[in-house]
């Protein structure tokens, strides 16, 4: 059955981001907030604090002799005057640029972000080029399918089921333009039915709640299976007994389980503490052979590229990674 979003040969990675073609110049290198400086970003920040720190130094000075001697503060010098323009710039500088670093990865991101398709083969070394074809967009709006000059749900569920197998119609569409889940997981095991030649008569189809899972935890369905559920415990976990189902068709799993509960309750209870709390994220680079694909690994697990490889993957995912990486 077609897939909702076809990616081609090349191994494909999907990002967030909002209109990236507006976003690559001639060259096919994305325009960063950066470019318009001079130097480098990291470089002008540093210049600019100690111009802060000199000016403020140097006039501080001047005021704290000035006072001593009571000449009016306000009276100033060519050498202040400089002073004092090169401190009220750096903090002009310093209160919209600094940490632009930081800024630029969100640029361009906004109430009408979408998801884009995007080749990576090219990403690295210069992993801040994305492919030169522009991205497809995956949030178009949806639209209702017509078959036989009608609407999708009025037809039949054997001329749908057919629509499906034949690929007039997208499987991943049933739930939406037939307003029923259940009729759409009927429709969609009828038609890989058709692709297979093979029955699914014993895998159950009626007796599950199908709109509970849809957009949650699977897709594509087509029926559902029947899983034993154990109970082991009590556990005593900080101070307080819990009883905990299990579903599973492993045998002497939950009676291991539940053996481990009993020890730990008559020992006294376990105690539990968190040691860390985050999120992964797992990008995928594909490459013409492994030793490229080792490269790419040393220069990751170099903790000094780091914020390189931070900066170009945060401008495509909200999660935000800055800790660490692990390569495998």
């Amino acid at each position: 059955m077609d897939h909702p979003y076809p990616c081609d040969e090349k191994s494909c990675m999907i990002f967030s981001d909002k209109q990236a073609n507006t976003k690559r110049m001639k060259s096919g290198k994305l325009l960063l907030a950066s470019d318009a400086l001079p130097l480098p970003v990291g470089l002008t920040n540093k210049l600019f604090l100690c111009i802060f720190c000199a000016a403020s130094y140097f006039l501080l000075g001047r005021w704290s002799d000035k006072k001593k001697a009571g000449i009016p503060l306000h009276s100033l010098s060519l050498l202040e005057i400089i002073a004092v323009i090169a401190q009220i710039s750096s903090i002009i500088y310093l209160w919209g640029f600094f940490g632009i670093v930081y800024v630029q990865g969100y640029i361009g991101k906004g109430e009408d972000e979408r998801e884009t398709i995007i080749d990576t083969s090219m990403m690295v070394p210069a992993m801040s080029n994305p492919s030169a074809d522009p991205p497809r967009s995956v949030s178009a709006p949806h639209t209702k399918l017509l078959l036989n000059d009608q609407m999708l749900r009025e037809n039949s569920n054997e001329d749908i089921a057919h629509a499906v197998a034949t690929g007039k119609v997208p499987s991943y569409v049933l739930e939406k333009d037939l307003a029923d889940c259940c009729r759409a997981a009927s429709v969609r095991k009828l038609a890989v039915e058709m692709m297979t030649g093979r029955s699914l008569e014993s895998l159950p189809l009626i007796g599950f709640d199908y709109a509970s899972v849809l957009g949650q935890c699977c897709e594509m369905v087509i029926g559902h299976i029947q899983i034993p559920v154990g109970v082991a415990g009590p556990l005593l976990l900080d101070g307080i007994e819990y009883m905990v189902p299990m579903a599973t068709t492993e045998g002497c799993l939950v009676a291991s389980t539940n053996r481990g509960c009993k020890a730990i309750l008559l020992s006294g209870g376990a105690n539990s503490i968190l040691l860390q709390d985050g999120m992964t994220r797992a990008p995928v680079v594909r490459f013409a052979s492994a030793s490229r694909a080792a490269e790419l690994k040393f220069f990751l697990e170099n903790a000094e590229n780091l914020e390189t490889i931070a900066m170009v993957f945060n401008k495509y995912v909200y999660i935000c990674f800055s800790s660490c990486v692990n390569c495998s």
